[in-house]
């Protein structure tokens, strides 16, 4: 696993609850509490027990701290790079839906290393998607859950999200997508110039 994508982990955790938790999580995880360096490559079983130790520490489920990390990753100030590169995939959120397939391939421009999850939009029927994510690291379905809701709030769109479960055969989870409402409330302000 990318350095960068484990760092987001880290900050994650620092950010929303401290450093005693992240220092906590490191140290039942085997990490020192500098964490990780951004462009070295991690084993996929690092990150594996970093969510491990996380879910044990805030005493919630992998699940909902996987969903609250896909959240962060788009509304906290700190990541306000990574929402400006999201929102750059279309001006209302079915455009956004359907620029995923080539998120990977965008990241890897700016770091040819990055190895972000696979990911596949179908369209299931009207206003319905469905989002295939393939990553060896479990649970990228549920980030994805998290980072979508983040987003559809961001666009002002009103959707329904679930995760649908995981075929650990294929290294695939499947997360439903219903639109109900494109534009529900006004989203957040974005300007393809960012303002000093």
């Amino acid at each position: 696993m990318h350095g960068l994508l484990n760092r987001a982990i880290q900050c994650f955790l620092g950010d929303a609850y401290g450093l005693a938790v992240w220092v906590d999580v490191a140290g039942r995880a085997g990490i020192g509490p500098d964490g990780f360096e951004p462009l070295l490559s991690y084993d996929d079983r690092t990150t594996i027990l970093l969510i491990e130790a996380a879910a044990a520490v805030l005493r919630r489920p992998r699940e909902t701290v996987l969903e609250d990390l896909g959240t962060y990753l788009v509304s906290h100030p700190n990541r306000e790079g990574l929402r400006r590169l999201l929102r750059f995939g279309g001006t209302g959120f079915v455009e956004f839906l359907h620029s995923l397939d080539d998120l990977p391939d965008r990241a890897r421009l700016a770091l040819a290393d990055l190895d972000l999850p696979d990911l596949e939009l179908a369209e299931e029927g009207p206003q319905r998607f469905c989002l295939r994510c393939r990553s060896p690291v479990p649970g990228t379905g549920h980030v994805m859950v998290g980072l979508l809701r983040a987003m559809a709030d961001d666009y002002g769109a009103l959707a329904v999200l679930e995760h649908l479960g995981d075929d650990p055969g294929r290294g695939e989870e499947v997360v439903a997508i219903h639109l109900l409402e494109s534009r529900f409330a006004e989203g957040r302000r974005f300007d393809l110039v960012d303002q000093v």
